[in-house]
């Protein structure tokens, strides 16, 4: 069983920078796919990035690809995902993921965070 809990979310003006990081617990921390999704209101979940249990060959969706890096730390343990030049169209509740690989669909991920709340204002 792996329990994820996502902090850093906020409100930030268009063009600014946040940082959200996901606290793992669980023994299989450091076996697992990583990764960040979002949901607007009225909208779908959608995947944002997600990264393999060994750090690299990282993946983004197309919208936030050179503004958002994810990243983790397997001895904390902890996944991060920077998020830089901001844009309104980003605000949405993301969401922290773990499963056995990096994957853009939703059910390939078993375990999800309560998610953490972003607002980028114009």
């Amino acid at each position: 069983q792996v329990q994820l809990v996502e902090s850093g979310g906020g409100l930030v003006q268009a063009g600014g920078s946040l940082r959200l990081s996901c606290a793992a617990s669980g023994r299989t921390f450091s076996s697992l796919a990583m990764g960040w999704f979002r949901q607007a209101p009225g909208k779908e979940r959608e995947f944002v990035a997600a990264i393999p249990w060994s750090g690299g060959s990282t993946s983004y969706t197309d919208s936030v690809k050179g503004r958002f890096t994810i990243s983790r730390d397997n001895a904390k343990p902890m996944v991060s995902l920077q998020m830089n030049s901001l844009k309104t169209e980003d605000t949405a509740r993301y969401y922290c993921v773990a499963g056995t690989a990096t994957d853009y669909r939703t059910s390939r991920y078993r375990y999800w965070g309560q998610g953490t709340q972003v607002t980028v204002s114009s």
